[in-house]
Parts: C-alpha cells; sequence; structure tokens
C-alpha cells in the first residue's frame, strides 16, 4: 500500500511530517510560518514597535531555527505595513567565517585548542560581528547587488541615498571602511564605489595632494623656465618640495597608525592596514579627525560606532534593530562541547549590550546551556541582569500544543475543498486523550514528525494495494511507539543528554 494512496484518501496533498528542519521544510515555508506559533511566541517575539531581548533555551529540535525565521517572517510583514517604524534584522546565526578569522589571528598553540580560541573571545568580537553583517546588509542595498545579503525585511526606500547628510555619508562611509564584507568585489574599489552613490567629495583631503602637486611643479617650472639645472644638485629644490608635500605626508604616517591598530582589533573582520589607509585618507580631515574608530580591545568605540549605525537606519526609516542569534552549537570549533559553547555566548551576556535603546537580540541557545546559568556567581548574575531579558528557560511542548501542531500540519498539507485532522487518520479506539499523551513523551516537533512519519510508513508496509486500510490499528501505534523511544534513547545516550 503506497503512502501518497494513504495521504490522498484522506484528503492529504503532501505528506505533512516529511522534512524535519525549518529551513528547508516547504510545509512550515508555507502556511505554518505565518500561522503557527509556539505557546509562549507573545513572549519570545514581543512588540515590534519596542525592540527587547529575549534569552530562550531549547532542546534540538524544539523549534528555535522556526522561531528564528517565523520572527524574520513577522518582522517582515510588519515593515511593509509601517514606513517609518520598521525593524531592521541582524541574523547572527553563521559564526564560523567570524570564528575562523579570529583564530587565524591567534598564536599557533592557542589555534589548536577550540577552549582557547573561545576564552579569548570578547564582547567586542560580538559586536564588531554584529556591525559587519548590519553594515554589509545596508552596503549591498545601497549598491543596488542583485543578490543582497540580510533577509528580506531590510529592504531600504528607494530615495534612501538621497536622506542622509553629509555628516550621515561620513559616518556610513566609516562604518563600511571598517565593516562592510563583501567577496564579490575588492575592499577598496567597493568603499569608492559607495562614496560615489552617496556623492560624498572629500575636497580638502584632494587639496593636500594637489598642493604637493603644485609646488612640486612650481619647482621644476622654476628650473626650466631659468634653465638652471644645476639647481637640482642642490639641496634647496628638494627641500621646497619636501615642505610642499609635508601636509600629505603626515596625514599618511598619521593614518598609517590608526589603520594599523583598527585592522589589528578587528579580529573577526578581514582588513589590511595599507588598504584601509589608503579609503581613510580618502576622508576630509575636518570630517573624520575625531571620530570614533575600533582601533583599541574595548567596547567604548564599538558601542559609538553602533549609534552611528542606529541613527543611519533611523534616517532610512528603521526605528529599531533585531539581531536573531541562532545555532551556537553548529561552529565546527564548538566540537559538541559545553564549554565551547559557553565561551562563545557568555560575553554576550551583558546588560549594558543587550539593553541597548532600539536594540533587541533574541537568542535562542541550546538548553544545556541553562545549566551553567544555574552555576554562576553573583557577578555574573549582576553583569547579566537575566531578570530583565524576558528569559524563557526551556522552550517546553506540551502534548496539547504538539496535537495543535500536528493538525495545523496536515491541514497546510490539505487537498483543494478538504478538511482532514489528524484523529481521522487513526483508528476511532485511539482517541485524542491517547494521542495527547503519546506526543507528551515526544517532547519536540522534531520527534513527533518523525515518529508520525514512521509510523504513517509501518501501517502503509502492512497492507496491500488490493485489500488496503485506510485507518492506523492501536497495535501499530503503540508498537511504532515504543520502537521509536527505545531508539531516541540510545540516541540520546550517544550524544550524552
Amino acid at each position: 500500500m503506497k503512502l501518497h494512496d494513504f495521504l490522498a484518501h484522506h484528503g492529504i496533498a503532501a505528506n505533512p511530517f516529511a522534512d524535519e528542519d525549518a529551513q528547508t521544510d516547504p510545509v512550515f515555508q508555507g502556511r505554518c510560518r505565518a500561522s503557527t506559533f509556539h505557546p509562549q511566541w507573545d513572549k519570545i517575539y514581543g512588540d515590534p514597535s519596542s525592540p527587547a531581548t529575549s534569552i530562550v533555551f531549547g532542546e534540538k529540535g524544539a523549534g528555535k531555527t522556526a522561531l528564528r525565521l517565523q520572527m524574520a517572517g513577522q518582522i517582515d510583514h510588519h515593515n511593509q505595513r509601517s514606513e517609518n517604524n520598521r525593524l531592521f534584522v541582524i541574523e547572527y546565526d553563521d559564526f564560523n567565517p567570524f570564528l575562523d578569522r579570529f583564530a587565524d589571528r591567534l598564536s599557533g598553540r592557542k589555534r589548536r585548542n577550540p577552549l582557547k580560541v573561545l576564552s579569548e573571545w570578547k564582547l567586542w568580537d560580538h559586536m564588531d560581528a554584529v556591525l559587519s553583517i548590519g553594515v554589509t546588509s545596508v552596503v549591498d542595498r545601497l549598491r543596488g547587488v542583485r543578490q543582497p545579503s540580510g533577509p528580506a525585511a531590510d529592504s531600504l526606500p528607494p530615495d534612501a541615498a538621497r536622506r542622509f547628510d553629509r555628516f550621515q555619508k561620513r559616518d556610513l562611509l566609516l562604518l563600511a571602511a571598517c565593516y562592510d564584507n563583501s567577496l564579490t568585489e575588492t575592499f577598496q574599489s567597493r568603499w569608492r564605489r559607495l562614496r560615489r552613490r552617496l556623492r560624498y567629495y572629500p575636497w580638502q583631503s584632494w587639496l593636500i595632494r594637489l598642493l604637493g602637486v603644485a609646488v612640486t611643479a612650481g619647482v621644476f617650472g622654476v628650473v626650466l623656465y631659468y634653465k638652471k639645472y644645476e639647481w637640482l644638485k642642490t639641496v634647496w629644490p628638494w627641500l621646497v618640495i619636501a615642505l610642499g608635500w609635508a601636509p600629505w605626508m603626515a596625514q599618511v604616517s598619521r593614518w598609517w597608525l590608526r589603520a594599523s591598530r583598527v585592522a589589528k582589533n578587528l579580529r573577526c573582520v578581514n582588513r589590511e592596514s595599507h588598504p584601509l589607509r589608503g579609503v581613510f585618507m580618502q576622508f576630509s580631515g575636518r570630517d573624520i579627525s575625531n571620530q570614533p574608530l575600533p582601533e583599541k580591545p574595548r567596547t567604548d568605540d564599538r558601542y559609538e560606532l553602533l549609534y552611528k549605525f542606529q541613527g543611519l537606519l533611523k534616517s532610512l526609516g528603521f526605528s529599531g534593530i533585531i539581531v536573531l542569534v541562532d545555532r551556537v552549537d553548529e561552529p565546527h570549533l564548538m566540537n559538541g562541547s559545553l564549554d565551547n559553547m559557553r565561551g562563545l555566548v557568555w560575553s554576550m551576556l551583558d546588560n549594558k549590550f543587550l539593553k541597548q535603546p532600539g536594540l533587541g537580540f533574541k537568542l535562542l541557545l541550546p538548553i544545556e546551556l541553562a545549566t551553567f546559568v544555574e552555576r554562576e556567581d553573583r557577578d555574573f548574575y549582576q553583569r547579566a541582569r537575566l531578570d530583565k531579558q524576558n528569559m524563557v528557560p526551556s522552550l517546553e511542548w506540551t502534548g496539547q500544543s504538539l496535537y495543535d501542531l500536528a493538525n495545523a500540519r496536515i491541514a497546510a498539507c490539505a487537498a483543494a475543498g478538504a478538511a482532514p485532522t489528524l484523529q481521522e487518520l487513526f483508528d476511532p479506539a485511539i482517541d485524542a486523550g491517547r494521542l495527547v499523551g503519546a506526543f507528551a513523551s515526544l517532547r519536540v516537533p522534531r520527534h513527533l514528525f518523525k515518529f508520525l512519519y514512521r509510523l504513517l510508513a509501518a501501517h502503509c508496509q502492512q497492507y496491500v494495494d488490493a485489500a488496503p486500510e485506510w485507518k492506523i490499528a492501536p497495535g501499530t501505534f503503540d508498537t511504532q511507539l515504543a520502537l521509536y523511544r527505545r531508539d531516541q534513547q540510545a540516541v540520546d545516550r550517544g550524544l550524552g543528554v
């Protein structure tokens, strides 16, 4: 008996339980993403008009990635309805590029030990990574690239480049010099194209070079006019030329030192001193001389740059920023180690950082890290102030909520004109209470989907096409549930759960 025929008999056009990963699940991406939410959704998502931080701990398969995708989708929907009160979304969920660049800056001895690498990772490295993602997304859209980074919620208005005043253009170009991270073109050419797009012309920096050129041309002009070529063998013509170029040389020296410090302290973003110095020299001195740069291992400058970024976004109609943090257990440096995950995440748990006005973090963390929270000392709690962070200690699903979730997925896969339900698939002896009790033991949606897929396949394998059976028998249900629980316990023991 074919599974397709069984589902079609009940008015189900596609298997509701074939996929387990929210990122590749067409059922979730279609109807369920906008209609089926976790019972604690309101606490986690909050009010888009006032971004707030939430910290969620959930076991594997509990729906953390689904929450991230749903929040991005809901914010996109909110942005479409609001012109000047939109939210800018930063998806901070791929840590490998940042960690790889960071590890390359460390000594070979530390690099070989992931725990030592992550022990060096600080809050300002997180801030650099977040700014890099956000700035790159804005520059992509201003440049009009075909596949801009970041979610659809970050789309800019058509007149975005014309909304900035001169100093905001300077701020964006300064942020791009430090944080823009595109793999499609070189750093300097992309920055110059952005400068032309913004129509920012640094006349003062060009005048300094023009002075050197003019003095050099004047000296050689005098020599040629009077045909005193022997003067070139004396000191004074070269001294005059050196004095003409002195302002430019002083600028080169100053910006070489600052570019070197920035390249050294941007540990998770690729920057080299020479190209960065060339970009810094494109600014007018009066525009950039007292501006903050990430040139020291501290958070102060990063906070100021973050304020600048928020100001730019406000001019573009974004009243706040939401940072979605997910998949902290997936970078290759983690190796399944909870200590490594703690080394990556704990530096981010800082109340000043998480409670920035107009900035909200949604931290979707593995449930195992919750045990570390319980062991922390008073200093950690004073710094993190988890009591203010809308913390969800466990992303739990009851049997009833899983039952509703299964029904929602079946409804999402319904054929035209059909209204199938989960209960219709089972023998009347298996009532809703029995299903709810069984689902409660599965705990999370991923286990629910795996079990139901296995159950449907096992039922169909027991019958032939000539004599189909359209209801799942109690014996089949109990047997498959017991087998699934046994297999899952074995997997949990292997993972050390």
